[in-house]
């Protein structure tokens, strides 16, 4: 990667830093696979080949691969790719591949579904990724944009408290602007013990929101055999790349630059 890439590149502040309780934190999310049950009604990829960008060390890897024809993930971050190539060593249908979503390295029309879940689009500032996923999309392929609902509690208010200039509607508006639709998506994380719990909200937010959380969790959590269980809310942003003609050169898809100010937690 170029050095003027790894410049573009925004750190991400937990899975960088704390690979492994992110990883915890990821078999504790969605345990009802209800975001999976939304990506299959809207962009099945059985048979198909999957992009999933900013794929960290490759959890979701496996799961597209039990039914894609073909599998890759890319990922900024060389400590990440690492994990990633790891944990899916053996497969043959899997490939792991270092690059920013801004200069995806794959040609044009390759894919036929691009994923991205809670990595680099998150409203206004993305418009290079997005222009990228569009050009290596076939046409009829798909893009499926997985984020946090800020507006869905406990866990909204919770990044709203430690993100007070993110502004959910704004972020909802730039991709309805771009043609994407959304579909809102309640899940349970659930954590089998509160050290685990206490240590994935750690990483996700401040001290003083971490401890807000926490108090949270204990409140709502009577049952300490039971385990500890987080509402959390997800946004599904979705478009598909049309069929017709395509000028070489040219988005299909039109990108909005109505804002140039980035309302995400995580890009500047």
């Amino acid at each position: 990667m170029s050095r003027s890439a790894r410049r573009a590149v925004v750190p991400s502040p937990n899975i960088w830093y704390h690979t492994d309780v992110y990883e915890r934190e990821n078999l504790a999310q969605d345990v009802d696979g209800a975001i999976w049950r939304v990506l299959a009604e809207e962009c099945d990829w059985t048979g198909r080949d999957v992009l999933d960008i900013g794929c960290g060390d490759g959890f979701h890897l496996p799961h597209f691969a039990k039914r894609a024809k073909s599998v890759t993930g890319v990922e900024p971050h060389e400590p990440l790719v690492r994990r990633a190539r790891r944990r899916v060593a053996g497969s043959e249908t899997v490939t792991v591949l270092r690059g920013p979503a801004q200069r995806l390295p794959l040609p044009d029309a390759s894919v036929d579904l691009v994923h991205a879940r809670t990595a680099y689009f998150f409203g206004p500032g993305c418009e290079a990724g997005l222009a990228e996923a569009d050009r290596v999309l076939r046409p009829g392929g798909a893009l499926a944009i997985v984020d946090l609902d800020a507006t869905s509690s406990p866990y909204g208010d919770w990044m709203r408290a430690d993100l007070p200039h993110y502004e959910p509607q704004s972020v909802e508006n730039f991709f309805a602007a771009n043609g994407f639709r959304l579909r809102r998506v309640a899940t349970r994380w659930c954590f089998d013990d509160l050290a685990t719990c206490e240590s994935v909200l750690r990483i996700e937010f401040s001290p003083p929101v971490a401890r807000r959380a926490i108090a949270d969790v204990l409140r709502d959590n009577g049952n300490p055999d039971a385990g500890y269980t987080v509402p959390v809310g997800y946004r599904v942003h979705l478009r598909e790349k049309p069929t017709g003609l395509v000028i070489p050169g040219q988005s299909s898809s039109s990108v909005s630059s109505s804002s140039s100010v980035s309302t995400s937690p995580r890009m500047p």
